[in-house]
């Protein structure tokens, strides 16, 4: 029988997910979404679970209420993980999986909820947090013809002409 480590090194390796190892025990992962191009994962093999911890955004420059609402809300309905705010306001997903459980179906369920839930409310998440940002930076980049590629998703903040 596999150790979970390898059941996590193999699981990455057969999907062509791109990770890191950084020794026996952590794993850095970027899992590749739509909305957000990457979300940054760890998985951290301890005594007795798995921790999981995923970035989504660093703490929101408004409707902090709003936005942790939000999340508090969504709390009820997710997988495997949960999300959480650390001591600086970052939002996160983190979650905790007895070693028992670690297969490569649990590893596919896990990093396939973290992907979801990050990538599918990432940019609601954005627009309530920095709203305000993204109207600045669409001004900003209209005044200098700059490139608008990447507000694509948010054209309905833009500046009326």
């Amino acid at each position: 029988m596999s150790s979970p480590s390898e059941v996590i090194e193999d699981y990455l390796r057969e999907q062509e997910i791109e990770y890191e190892r950084f020794d026996a025990t952590h794993f850095a992962v970027a899992l590749p979404g739509e909305k957000r191009l990457k979300t940054a994962t760890l998985l951290t093999l301890g005594t007795h679970s798995l921790d999981v911890e995923a970035f989504v955004m660093r703490r929101p420059d408004e409707n902090h209420e709003q936005v942790y609402a939000l999340l508090l809300q969504r709390n009820a309905r997710v997988y495997g993980v949960c999300w959480a705010i650390d001591e600086a306001g970052d939002v996160y997903l983190t979650g905790r999986v007895p070693l028992a459980a670690i297969t490569a179906e649990e590893i596919d369920r896990i990093l396939g909820c973290v992907l979801e839930y990050a990538d599918g409310t990432f940019n609601t998440l954005l627009e309530l947090g920095f709203g305000s940002s993204i109207r600045k930076e669409w001004a900003w980049r209209l005044a200098r013809g700059e490139s608008t590629r990447n507000l694509e998703a948010f054209t309905h903040l833009k500046p009326a002409d």
